[in-house]
């Protein structure tokens, strides 16, 4: 049995390699808040959450898949968190019961395995009739094909030959072996029997006369016969003990992979009531082709401060359609470093198939989302920070391929403007020219300008607003670079205003 909740082809691989820029990525974006939320506390969905957002998907039909399985999760929550249960209590069940698991002996390793099964088959019971009550309240392909598999798979004469099955195994009246003769009269060939069905009705098999029989019978204390007994019985059921164990196996596998799959859904639908709670507008997001350039939303706002503030926050609406290059300029302490990081949680967030936060969220998929934001002086490196930002680029630029998406912050400012503004230019015209897609906060004027004067046909150019009286509004809106980051309105907010 398959699950296929995650990939229409394929199960999910929780232990799939993740990027090489995951630690610059979660630090950027504040990731560690996303999937706390997510996870509520559970180390599990913590992780699981990590793994799925990290790696994402690059397929649009996948990507797609995704979306409308997570469709189906917000609109049947009780169902799914019901499917996730199950596994939950396998897990719980196998902690709370020793079952003989380590057990290097065929009929402990069989006895282990028959409750094992029998476990199974209540939890696989609660399974199938989630199945028929609930399979038409979907509508998404990944769980109309997982419930169909599960009513074909387990219908009743699957129950009732595996419980069947299961009874024989508890071998309440002994058990028949046969056994052949081979070099110096050693058993060889040992074979598990299926005992007779027993003919006629009781009073005449009491009756009946019963054929002889050779038969050997052991003293209570004679310690070394019941060894030498049991080591023959083992004999017998190892085959049987294999195959019961490779079934509970089977099983506990479907329900381990169960487990792992439903487990991203049921983080979606955590962090879902968490921002529709806090009145957070949330939407799936139109995913376009990697070779598009597409980037339109509405109402975009960077979740991980809603999730940390714990109430509403800015949004902002833009249109970077058919653009390479995006340049965020503004005041400082305007909105430009968090709306840098809604770009790139949004774009994070779709591509792990999950809801965005905006109203409206249409976007390329991307081969991968770099990060290179500036970094606080640290006392342990042993160079200056502008080798080590040209070293933090270096390691992108390896890794990087067509179609990726890189956010700079304030990058190559730890030197002159002049140094710094060229440095930067060289970088970005040189990831323009393999077609990776560039948003860059910046305070650097040449930098900016440069790029405005040039009047690309591929690049938008946004700033931070700023009210006349100084206040700012946390919104970015279409602008010219200007030659002020207005760094005296925070210095006037802090110290205050000096008279004359």
């Amino acid at each position: 049995m398959n699950v296929f909740l995650m990939y229409p082809d394929r199960d999910y691989d929780p232990r799939a390699p993740l990027p090489v820029n995951e630690a610059d990525l979660t630090q950027d974006l504040a990731l560690g808040t996303l999937f706390q939320a997510m996870a509520q506390g559970d180390k599990f969905l913590f992780e699981t959450a990590r793994q799925a957002i990290l790696t994402g998907v690059e397929d649009l039909e996948a990507l797609r898949y995704r979306q409308e399985v997570l469709k189906d999760c917000l609109k049947n929550p009780a169902v799914v968190r019901a499917l996730y249960q199950i596994p939950i209590d396998s897990i719980q069940n196998k902690q709370r019961h020793w079952l003989g698991i380590f057990s290097r002996y065929p009929a402990g390793i069989l006895s282990s395995a028959v409750e094992m099964l029998e476990m199974f088959v209540g939890l696989l019971r609660r399974l199938r009739q989630i199945a028929a009550e609930h399979a038409d309240d979907f509508e998404s392909a990944g769980f109309r094909r997982f419930f169909a598999m599960i009513e074909q798979e387990l219908d009743e004469a699957y129950f009732a030959e595996i419980e069947a099955h299961l009874r024989q195994l508890r071998f309440r009246d002994g058990v028949l072996v046969s056994a052949e003769l081979g070099a110096g009269n050693e058993g060889t060939n040992y074979v598990l029997r299926k005992p007779n069905p027993p003919e006629g009705p009781l009073v005449k098999r009491l009756l009946k006369r019963k054929s002889p029989v050779y038969s050997y019978t052991l003293h209570p204390r004679d310690d070394h016969g019941a060894r030498a007994l049991g080591e023959l019985r083992d004999r017998g059921l190892n085959l049987v003990a294999n195959a019961a164990a490779q079934s509970a196996d089977h099983i506990d596998g479907f329900l381990t992979t169960l487990r792992q799959e439903l487990a991203f859904y049921i983080g979606g639908l955590n962090l879902y009531e968490q921002l529709t709670g806090l009145g957070q507008p949330v939407a799936f997001p139109e995913a376009r082709p990697s070779e598009e350039r597409r980037h339109d939303f509405h109402g975009l706002y960077d979740v991980c401060l809603a999730l940390t503030m714990k109430k509403r926050v800015v949004s902002n609406e833009g249109n970077a359609d058919g653009k390479d290059l995006v340049m965020i300029t503004g005041a400082n302490q305007g909105g430009k470093s968090t709306f840098l990081r809604s770009i790139g949680l949004a774009q994070v967030m779709m591509q792990a198939g999950l809801f965005v936060p905006a109203e409206r969220f249409t976007a390329n998929l991307c081969s991968g989302v770099f990060t290179h934001y500036r970094r606080e002086e640290d006392a342990s490196m042993k160079s200056g920070k502008l080798d080590e930002e040209l070293k933090r680029m270096s390691e992108i630029v390896d890794h990087l391929r067509p179609h990726a998406l890189v956010l700079f912050n304030e990058s190559f400012a730890a030197t002159n403007e002049r140094e710094g503004s060229e440095i930067a230019r060289q970088v970005v015209d040189a990831l323009l020219e393999r077609r990776i897609k560039v948003f860059f906060v910046t305070h650097q004027y040449e930098l900016a300008h440069g790029y405005y004067a040039r009047a690309l046909p591929n690049a938008l150019f946004l700033r931070a607003e700023r009210q006349a009286d100084g206040s700012r509004t946390y919104k970015v809106r279409p602008g010219e670079p200007l030659p002020t980051s207005h760094g005296e309105d925070v210095y006037r907010k802090v110290f205050g205003r000096q008279e004359a």
